[in-house]
């Protein structure tokens, strides 16, 4: 199958839960520097670190890692971490200046978490992101509850102190349109 790798803005140190990358079957987080992507239609992201022995690890679920090696870290799965599969093989990431360093919420499972923006992921030349109706760029956040999530722009609310008063809106449509001035 034909996958794409890429670098991320800046590289993250954070914990891998050992049981998704070794014969373990309790969970010790091993700690990690997290520097790549992977994108493959039909799956999550997958996470490239390299470990404290120096070797690499590709296609790390998001839901295997935390930013926090508590003994009591709450569970966190599939759904909570990433809302869609990726879904080309060529993608660009970046960090937004201006969403640099804020807040931001989400919702899973009815509860609401917080935490602060780490970069956009934004999937390049494939059919959904084509269409203005489905192409969606991928927000990296960082939990306050010490795990990760990748969201798309419609499932977060981010919270700039000097401008936004952070509500959910009920009454913004998709964009169905592709414009052109020729």
């Amino acid at each position: 199958m034909n996958h794409q790798s890429g670098n991320i803005p800046h590289h993250q140190y954070l914990f891998v839960d050992s049981r998704f990358i070794t014969n373990d079957e309790t969970t010790t987080w091993l700690p990690a520097v997290w520097f790549g992507l992977v994108s493959i239609p039909g799956r999550m992201w997958g996470l490239n670190v390299m470990l404290e022995c120096g070797a690499v690890y590709r296609n790390v679920p998001p839901h295997a890692v935390a930013f926090e090696d508590k003994a009591d870290m709450e569970p966190w799965d599939e759904q909570c971490a990433q809302l869609w599969d990726c879904y080309g093989t060529t993608f660009s990431a970046f960090e937004y200046t201006y969403l640099r360093g804020l807040e931001c919420e989400y919702r899973c499972n009815d509860l609401m978490y917080q935490g602060q923006y780490l970069f956009t992921v934004v999937p390049i030349d494939d059919g959904f992101s084509r269409d203005p109706s489905q192409g969606k760029e991928f927000m990296f956040v960082r939990l306050y509850n010490g795990r990760l999530t990748i969201q798309p722009t419609d499932k977060l609310l981010f919270n700039d102190k000097s401008f936004t008063r952070p509500e959910w809106p009920t009454n913004l449509k998709r964009n169905d349109r592709i414009y052109s001035c020729e």
